[in-house]
């Protein structure tokens, strides 16, 4: 019986050695990962770097693309926010507000890198609709649709001065 105690001992100790072998190997592996990230970190800031100064470039077309929806002239001003974000599926997205109402009056964009094209616009429902085109529309329902969207009578002689209608 006492032949078997060291070969446990001895099974026991390479065990214990295998386990510290590897978990030295997994530290040293762990510590090279964060150089990885640094690296990968470092590459995202040259992504995000990109995407801002390639926004940078952009935001005339915006206005243009804003400026041209606006039919009825009710734009004044058009203010970007700092913040350019890339979305999952690479879009680069710029936001913003028209006429120093950020709440009331904003919008966003989506740009393809590099296309050199505004791909698409979003708005609040405000924007849109001093956007729109009554000309489409019977009077009547320009009418009902203007006393339901702006039941407040000082929004709706607001919204009627912002579409030219009231002076």
């Amino acid at each position: 019986m006492k032949k078997q105690a060291p070969f446990k001992l001895l099974a026991f100790v390479s065990v214990l050695l295998i386990l510290m072998v590897g978990f030295i190997y997994e530290i040293k592996k762990t510590s090279g990962t964060s150089k990885d990230k640094e690296y990968i970190t470092s590459k995202e800031k040259s992504e995000q770097e990109k995407a801002e100064e390639y926004a940078e470039k952009m935001k005339p077309k915006i206005k243009e693309k804003l400026k041209k929806e606006d039919i009825h002239h009710f734009i004044k001003d058009i203010k970007f926010n700092e913040k350019v974000t890339i979305s999952p599926m690479g879009m680069i997205e710029v936001t913003g507000y028209i006429n120093n109402e950020p709440e009331k009056f904003s919008f966003d964009a989506s740009l393809y890198y590099k296309s050199n094209e505004v791909d698409s616009i979003g708005y609040s429902k405000e924007v849109g609709d001093r956007f729109t085109d009554w000309s489409k529309y019977s009077k009547k329902e320009k009418e009902e649709y203007i006393k339901t969207a702006y039941p407040d009578k000082q929004e709706r002689e607001q919204y009627l001065k912002d579409i030219g209608e009231l002076k």
